[in-house]
């Protein structure tokens, strides 16, 4: 008997490849899906993977992910691809990059940071390092590591 996923095909929607084991939850965290929504999603975590060792895979039919979505998703899952499904072919894939700036998704850990004590002032993090992702504050260099971008996301 052959080895693998068996998992149908949406017809349309998205699948996100490639996400970290484990951190599919978080994504759907980040899409806002509780599973009330009416969506038919498919979630694979730990799965085998040749580049990866394990990964986690999600499917879910008619719901495109959104630009400031895949942003946040990138923070979470840096290697994921998001694929676009319509009448149940590839017809877009998009490998996100980490961007250079984040602006005003994430909150400076330094409570003294402006961005804490000014309503105002929107947090503005450079990216310092890809891998492990290392964030710093534009405003006073605290640094962020990709679990704390992680655990501010679940949050």
């Amino acid at each position: 008997m052959k080895s693998g996923l068996i998992v149908s095909k949406i017809r349309n929607g998205t699948v996100i490849d490639h996400i970290p084991a484990g951190r599919a939850l978080a994504v759907l965290k980040v899409l806002g899906i509780k599973g009330i929504e009416g969506y038919r999603i498919a979630l694979v975590m730990n799965a085998e993977s040749s580049k990866m060792g394990k990964k986690d895979i999600l499917k879910i039919e008619d719901r495109e992910i959104e630009e400031k979505e895949a942003e946040l998703i990138t923070l979470i899952a840096p290697d994921a691809t998001i694929n676009i499904i319509k009448d149940y072919e590839v017809v877009g894939k998009r490998k996100q990059e980490i961007p250079q700036e984040v602006v005003g998704l994430l909150r400076c850990t330094n409570p003294s940071c402006i961005t804490n004590n000014d309503v105002e002032a929107v947090t503005r993090f450079r990216t310092i390092k890809r891998k492990p992702l290392q964030l710093a504050c534009e405003y006073c260099e605290t640094r962020l590591t990709e679990d704390e971008v992680v655990r501010q996301i679940l949050g």
